[in-house]
């Protein structure tokens, strides 16, 4: 018999109740965006990752431009990252204006070596971008004090790796901003697509924020030019 590598149907039926009362909450409150849904989610989200701010998103792609838009990266800027990811990473960097650097993987744990990254640094290089995966997390330590001796910021991939730990320590909480991803056949999977910005800056938060939501802070007045990358309340009430 073949047995399905990502089983949703059977991993469905194991919740079904708690799923179905969830998306009748949703309903009889006719809140679908935003709501206190999304903002129990994002902050019981974001302490469980041991972050201060959790900014949802509409797929795991979204919180990568999301991030980087928080960032500040943009055209002309360089972004050290891995080609052993889904698209999305790299997808991510581009929509942003930058540039993606590649360096090589640990054979040993298919994640970013940390001894290939400074050879890599240019005046151009403003981030390093590791992806978690399989998981398990990147060498945050190597990267982060790479990072640190060269005034780059860390954004975490960890579309993957939902729970992963160094230590104590879990995905999302090394760098200064993490994306994750809850596409269905993730580690932790929305009823559809869904993704979520984590850190302990309030300004990257706001400034994700701020993207997600068609650059607006105060409605109908739009201070930047934003995307609709909202996380709606149906997928945070089944997540």
């Amino acid at each position: 018999m073949a047995v399905p590598f990502a089983d949703l149907k059977t991993q469905h039926a194991a919740i079904a109740d708690e799923i179905e009362q969830a998306m009748r909450e949703v309903v009889e409150s006719a809140a679908f965006i935003g709501g206190r849904f999304l903002a129990e989610f994002e902050r019981s989200f974001a302490d469980y990752c041991g972050v201060e701010h959790g900014v949802g998103a509409s797929s795991g792609t979204s919180a990568l431009h999301m991030a980087l838009w928080a960032c500040g990266i943009g055209a002309g800027d360089e972004v050290i990252t891995v080609a052993h990811t889904f698209g999305a990473t790299v997808e991510a960097i581009l929509h942003a204006g930058a540039q993606p650097v590649f360096v090589d993987i640990d054979p040993k744990t298919y994640t970013m070596n940390p001894a290939q990254i400074e050879s890599a640094i240019t005046e151009r290089t403003r981030a390093i971008l590791p992806v978690h995966l399989y998981g398990q997390c990147a060498d945050m330590d190597a990267i982060v004090t790479i990072a640190s001796r060269h005034n780059l910021c860390v954004i975490e991939d960890a579309a993957q790796a939902h729970g992963a730990r160094i230590g104590q320590r879990r995905a999302g909480s090394f760098g200064q901003i993490a994306c994750f991803s809850f596409y269905p056949a993730k580690n932790l999977g929305a009823f559809g697509d869904a993704g979520m910005v984590v850190t302990n800056d309030a300004e990257l938060a706001r400034r994700a924020r701020l993207l997600a939501d068609h650059g607006s802070a105060d409605k109908y007045h739009h201070g930047v030019l934003g995307y609709n990358y909202r996380c709606d309340a149906l997928q945070a009430a089944v997540l």
